[in-house]
């Protein structure tokens, strides 16, 4: 049966004295690490010398080093640079300088899942994937609460490596929510699964279609907009909140009829099949493969179809109607 850790159940003296490097300043290199040095943990942010974080960092209080450096006296290294940088980094900066003993921790599994680093046997090897991005790993933290995580032991070189690995989630306030333990393999390839048949691509997809659908029968643009994308926010806060049964408790008998006896015909079993076929590419690797020769070879095909979707006229018509929502402008 699966393990949930919370508080009780996690060690924080075991970072006492220790280091904790972190590679990156984006979203969770910044929440992680401002998370860590409020838990009275020290901690050393590793950047590329010049990159755009490292004035923000130097904003914000750090003092960061080149990644090498950062890695040398390091206990526990944290890799949260993006995910196709990762290997050559590692490479490069990581293996010749990490001290036997050391954690290597990651917040994703694709590298080491997929065989693109391989660790050496004489360090502990762990993940601890926050559900949620780092703003929100930041904002939950100083209100007291916490964004659940993930938490996999690859490689136990020391007897150590779990308990360190918890005091690492407690640290970051994921033993607030709930830590749930998995392995790299599970978290990888349901995580790759999410974004791409339901909360990035599935979802956008379904918004766009519906959007299309509207105006192509004459409907405003606008107020197709509102009711395939504007609304979508409160249908998911409610999920979100407590479910599916919360989601029929808060809206229109109407709407609940409407959505149980239309909604497998819109997500039907061909979208499932369509699902498994996604499926089975994340698990071969294939899906992988494909994004790191297209990382390779300069992203170009990337690139063109992010700006496709970027510019197609749903975001135009939803910018102009977000100008006039304050509460947006004002960041809330």
């Amino acid at each position: 049966m699966t393990q949930m850790y919370h508080q009780a159940d996690a060690n924080p003296s075991l970072l006492q004295g220790k280091t904790v490097a972190v590679l990156g300043y984006g979203s969770q290199g910044r929440g992680q690490s401002l998370n860590l040095r409020d838990s009275g943990v020290n901690v050393v942010i590793g950047l590329r010398p010049g990159g755009a974080s490292w004035k923000q960092a130097e904003e914000e209080g750090w003092q960061p080093v080149p990644f090498a450096e950062a890695v040398r006296d390091a206990d526990i290294v944290m890799v949260l640079i993006p995910d196709m940088a990762q290997a050559d980094c590692y490479k490069e900066h990581i293996e010749p300088n990490i001290k036997e003993g050391a954690m290597l921790m990651f917040s994703h599994g694709l590298n080491v899942h997929y065989g693109m680093i391989e660790p050496a046997a004489n360090i502990d090897v762990a993940m601890v994937a926050p559900k949620g991005p780092g703003y929100l790993v930041r904002t939950e933290y100083e209100k007291g609460a916490g964004v659940p995580c993930l938490m996999a032991v690859h490689q136990d070189a020391t007897g150590y490596a779990h308990a360190r690995a918890l005091a690492y989630a407690d640290a970051i306030g994921g033993t607030r929510g709930g830590v749930l333990t998995t392995n790299f393999k599970e978290e990888t390839e349901t995580d790759l699964f999410g974004e791409q048949a339901v909360l990035c691509g599935g979802a956008v997809a379904l918004v766009r279609k519906g959007w299309e659908t509207l105006v192509e029968a004459g409907y405003q643009p606008e107020l197709a907009y509102f009711e395939c994308l504007h609304e979508l926010k409160l249908i998911v806060d409610l999920l979100y909140e407590g479910g599916i049964s919360r989601m029929h408790e808060f809206v229109s008998d109407t709407a609940a009829y409407g959505a149980l006896t239309r909604g497998d015909r819109i997500v039907d079993d061909r979208a499932k099949e369509t699902m498994k076929q996604v499926l089975a590419e994340i698990q071969s690797g294939e899906f992988t493969r494909q994004w790191v020769e297209e990382y390779k070879s300069g992203s170009t095909n990337y690139r063109a179809a992010q700006k496709a979707e970027c510019e197609h006229p749903i975001e135009k018509v939803g910018a102009e109607l977000r100008s006039r929502m304050s509460w947006l402008n004002r960041g809330e």
